[in-house]
């Protein structure tokens, strides 16, 4: 990883591309330190205190500690991936979106666009539920006008962080929205390990419990590696075909097949959808919020155990939808017979098409369950050991997958530049 960032920064190009993205964050971060307008800083610290160890800290996370001090970032990214999720959900049911995706760049800028438009009302009613539902105690002496800038500028800000995160994609490093998720969680482990060492100081928490958590969070770390790069390889022979005086195939190639295909995506999207819940009923207040938060949280034993087991489901759920949009198993059927290729001992044809679906099907479970233990493990780990983490194991799969999808998005750039170097 050292070796592929030493020698990406000696090409110019991904230099600027380095440079563009540090400058992205380093706005995202000064923004999220910008409150809103019209707030009670010490009333808005006092509601927040009251909602620790529910889903809120969860939202709080994802959103680099923005909803906390409310800022104008408070929204983060969460309305952008909610409305992705959606999007593809309608893109298998609805066959004119459907056309869309296969129209090549025009129709995914169509698709784009409907997506964010989805993502600017998602985001009203998220802004909502916040001024009018978590913090109304707390933003209960704003007036009518007052109340409507802080929702313009919750709305305005999350749009702002959206074009952010697709211009890192376009002219940066790496995925724009994930980047932004993961400088928002590393920004809480300096206050996580401030924590730690003032409980270690004071002996509320022994010694033996921190190094047996670390111990946990690296093997899960090397297992995450592991499973980004593990892959099923199905060796492909292509016939041997006569071109006027020229012989052509009879070569031997591989399908890769990835155990975990969607990388952290499935993560990010089970998050953003069990924060929908929570929304919901602090739009609607009363005790439906209460019985959210204590139902969809990592606060008490029974709230816990619920939380994982949706966690997982959701997890186990996207990685097999990314699975189906990422890997067509009948496209690659239909290519491979087009240009004379075929698995040994497999017809070509509809038998190729369902042997690689098998194939997928039994590995992507494998990622899948793989990714929701994974992420299970620290939650239940610090629950032992009583260890109050900031970050789960979500945080720690999202972390290092998105160093791991960087890394090798430069390592793609460094050899097309080396490739384009040969062609001169």
């Amino acid at each position: 990883m050292f070796k592929t960032l030493k020698d990406a920064w000696k090409v110019p190009e991904i230099r600027k591309r380095v440079y563009f993205t540090f400058l992205m964050i380093v706005i995202y971060r000064l923004g999220n330190n910008i409150p809103i307008p019209f707030i009670d800083t010490q009333a808005l610290t006092k509601a927040y205190e009251g909602m620790q160890g529910t889903l809120v800290d969860m939202l709080n996370l994802l959103t680099g500690g923005g909803l906390a001090s409310l800022s104008i970032f408070a929204l983060g990214v969460q309305p952008y991936i909610t409305s992705q999720i959606v999007m593809q959900l309608l893109t298998v049911a609805i066959p004119r979106l459907e056309e869309l995706t296969k129209e090549g760049e025009q129709g995914r800028k169509t698709i784009q666009r409907y997506t964010r438009y989805l993502a600017v009302a998602l985001a009203i009613f998220q802004s909502v539920a916040i001024t009018n539902g978590l913090f109304a105690t707390a933003l209960s002496k704003a007036t009518s006008f007052e109340n409507f800038i802080m929702n313009v500028v919750l709305i305005a800000g999350t749009m702002f962080l959206t074009w952010i995160g697709d211009m890192i994609t376009d002219k940066g490093i790496g995925n724009g929205v994930s980047l932004i998720i993961f400088f928002g969680i590393i920004s809480a482990i300096p206050n996580t390990l401030k924590k730690r060492s003032t409980s270690l100081h004071y002996s509320l928490v022994p010694i033996w419990a921190v190094i047996l958590m670390v111990a946990i969070i690296i093997l899960i770390i090397i297992a995450v590696v592991i499973l980004t790069q593990g892959e099923r390889r199905i060796p492909v022979q292509y016939a041997k075909r006569v071109v006027g005086r020229k012989m052509y195939g009879g070569k031997s190639t591989n399908i890769p097949v990835k155990v975990n295909m969607s990388g952290v995506m499935p993560i990010i999207f089970a998050s953003a959808v069990l924060a929908i819940p929570s929304t919901i009923a602090l739009f609607i207040g009363g005790s439906s919020s209460n019985f959210t938060s204590k139902l969809l949280s990592q606060s008490g034993t029974f709230g816990t155990a619920i939380y994982l087991i949706v966690q997982s489901l959701l997890i186990m759920l996207f990685a097999y939808f990314y699975n189906q949009i990422q890997f067509n198993t009948v496209e690659y059927a239909k290519q491979l017979q087009q240009y004379g290729g075929f698995v040994p001992g497999i017809r070509p044809g509809k038998p190729t098409s369902e042997f690689l679906q098998r194939i997928s099907s039994k590995i992507t479970f494998i990622g899948a369950l793989g990714l929701a233990v994974l992420t299970a493990v620290p939650t239940i780990a610090s629950r032992l050991l009583g260890l109050d983490l900031s970050f789960g194991g979500s945080s720690v799969i999202i972390i290092v997958g998105v160093i791991l999808e960087t890394i090798k998005q430069i390592e793609a750039m460094i050899t097309m530049k080396q490739y384009k170097g040969f062609l001169k």
